[in-house]
């Protein structure tokens, strides 16, 4: 059974104040400079301030009674942990956006303390390698990495895994269940994939190549030329192939999904047609948020809030749907 609600209405807004709100803060965003990845200096300062404003971070997880474990990992990825005040009933992988080419794992702390604590889980949150250092590759050769320590630790045997993924994130997610295929053993223990506004065609969709200077957040006529920076020595014929490009892969034996973007993103036919291409496979959800731009689960809105809660309740179902499969499995 498929579920692609593609064109029908979303649940978010409810109601024209909560759209009128999203309207007004878009104005604020028109005012703020656009995310450009286009030179490698502008990802270095803002990788700094990042780290800088991260100080205390131990602290401010000891206050919910939690904690984080930095993991090095055989393969010089890295992982951090952060475990629930109890059992978990299963673990999430998370893979922070960024652009490829800023960011980390701590970055995501705020919404994966929501996700322990309300779904009783471990988050491990990626810490791969940033593009402004390192080929496109090598990120996708530390994500995978990583998903197989996971998916063979001991401590996490038996749980089922809901993969989380924003933006690049959800593109290097993509690419890694991708990958993961040859291992059907390990693929078959991810009971879901929850991908927020990712880049699933690194030539660029329609939507992205025609993206306007008035694009809010992201740098509009230069996100073509960002994502081949990413790949310089490749032709687009190349760009394309799976896993670089999700969006052309095999889905087979791919985990039910969840998928949103903005109706204002660049990105948005990226989600879409990987929607389109993902449901012959699994069931999938795709919501298409009104009025809404990149990043929009970052913003103060009651329409971000409600995705975010919806989010975590649909990572609980998967849980439920899989531990339920083994108990009944004879």
């Amino acid at each position: 059974m498929t579920n692609v609600n593609l064109g029908n209405k979303t649940p978010w807004p409810q109601g024209e104040r909560e759209l009128a709100q999203v309207r007004a803060f878009n104005r604020k965003l028109a005012w703020l400079p656009r995310f450009k990845i286009r030179n490698r200096l502008t990802p270095r300062l803002i990788q700094a301030l990042l780290r800088v404003s991260q100080l205390g971070g131990a602290g401010k997880l000891r206050k919910q009674g939690l904690g984080a474990q930095g993991k090095r990992l055989a393969s010089g990825a890295g992982v951090r942990i952060i475990r629930p005040k109890g059992p978990a009933r299963g673990v999430v992988l998370d893979f922070h956006g960024g652009g490829w080419v800023i960011g980390n794992a701590q970055m995501n702390d705020n919404f994966n303390v929501a996700i322990v604590n309300a779904c009783n889980v471990t988050v491990v949150s990626v810490d791969y390698r940033l593009a402004v250092s390192t080929p496109i590759e090598g990120l996708l050769e530390d994500c995978l990495s990583a998903t197989r320590w996971l998916l063979s630790e001991d401590e996490f045997a038996g749980l089922p895994v809901v993969v989380v993924g924003e933006s690049a994130g959800a593109h290097l997610a993509a690419a890694t269940l991708l990958a993961l295929q040859p291992s059907a053993d390990l693929l078959q223990r991810i009971s879901g994939a929850l991908l927020y506004y990712g880049v699933y065609d690194l030539t660029g969709t329609p939507s992205v190549r025609n993206a306007p200077p008035e694009t809010l957040v992201l740098d509009g006529p230069g996100m073509v030329e960002a994502l081949r920076m990413l790949t310089p020595e490749r032709t687009d014929e190349e760009r394309r192939q799976p896993p670089l490009s999700p969006l052309y892969g095999d889905f087979s034996g791919l985990p039910p999904a969840l998928l949103l973007a903005g109706e204002l993103d660049p990105l948005r036919d990226d989600t879409l047609a990987i929607a389109r291409r993902w449901q012959q496979a699994a069931p999938v959800e795709v919501y298409l948020l009104p009025a809404s731009p990149h990043g929009f689960i970052h913003f103060p809105t009651a329409i971000a809030q409600g995705v975010l809660a919806y989010s975590r309740q649909w990572i609980s179902a998967r849980i439920n749907a899989h531990t339920a499969a083994i108990r009944s499995d004879p």
